[in-house]
């Protein structure tokens, strides 16, 4: 039943364990557990070598009060076990030991939850979370709140404990989502502009080189409008000195004409 639900928890890790003290989830007292050779500690030893009266020894047989505490021990165990699974025990090392620091499965009153609260708009203040858009800080403590609820519910009932669970990490899984979204948009976006500002180099350079062919289109252009004046300056000149030598020689061939006109006149009026 505890496989299903555990597809995508491991954000609870050693590494990124929160010290007891800034931490909104309720835990129990560390305790020292021993490695190798080291010694155990009193407390220690108690959790571990803690078992049960075995059927074959030669005590008494338990009463119907008996089972009756047996009953709610195994259900005690059953719901530690469960917390344990949805909130991983922290483990730490100090001075060379090993410290295991267990999420508490005391039940929670009406007063633990108001001082959940407060506790929690304390930190958001103290931390300086912002009310609104995104907010690692913020999102940190709320998340923190939100485990203690599925702690205080999971408590009272497993079955709905592991249903807070897999809300808890059907969130998650959306807002890591997001995430790889954002983080992959934001990759796009810098691509893009990297490409955008490498073509505007490019283009820079493209617009120098339009600018260089334009001025000397436009030196060109300059030298065949001069080249071009003064063809017609001299054009007209020549139209003008040709006109003229035309007009003089129309006057001339009039005066012949008129000259040989009279001689011509001259010559036959006497034989009449």
């Amino acid at each position: 039943l505890l496989n299903q639900y555990f597809t995508f928890r491991g954000r609870y890790t050693s590494e990124e364990m929160i010290p007891p003290n800034s931490s909104l989830v309720r835990y129990d007292n560390p305790v020292l557990v021993s490695r190798n050779n080291d010694k155990k500690s009193p407390k220690s030893s108690q959790l571990k070598t803690t078992s049960q009266p075995s059927a074959t020894s030669g005590g008494p047989v338990p009463s119907a009060g008996g089972k009756a505490g047996a009953l709610a021990d195994s259900k005690q165990a059953q719901t530690e076990e469960v917390l344990n699974t949805i909130l991983p025990p922290k483990e730490w090392t100090e001075n060379g030991q090993l410290w295991v620091q267990q999420v508490s499965s005391t039940p929670a009153t009406r007063l633990d939850v108001v001082n959940l609260q407060e506790q929690l708009d304390t930190k958001l203040q103290q931390r300086q979370a912002r009310e609104t858009g995104i907010c690692p800080v913020r999102r940190q403590l709320y998340t923190q709140c939100f485990d203690e609820l599925i702690r205080q519910v999971t408590i009272n009932c497993s079955e709905r404990g592991l249903l807070l669970l897999r809300v808890r990490d059907e969130i998650n899984m959306t807002i890591k989502a997001y995430q790889t979204l954002y983080e992959s948009s934001v990759a796009f976006g810098m691509r893009k502009a990297l490409m955008a500002e490498q073509g505007k180099s490019d283009m820079e350079g493209r617009i120098g080189e339009l600018e260089g062919e334009k001025r000397d289109l436009e030196r060109q252009v300059n030298e065949l409008k001069a080249k071009c004046e003064a063809i017609e300056k001299r054009e007209a000149e020549r139209r003008q000195i040709e006109e003229k030598k035309h007009s003089e020689e129309i006057q001339f061939l009039k005066r012949t004409n008129q000259q040989l006109k009279q001689q011509l006149e001259g010559i036959i009026s006497p034989k009449k």
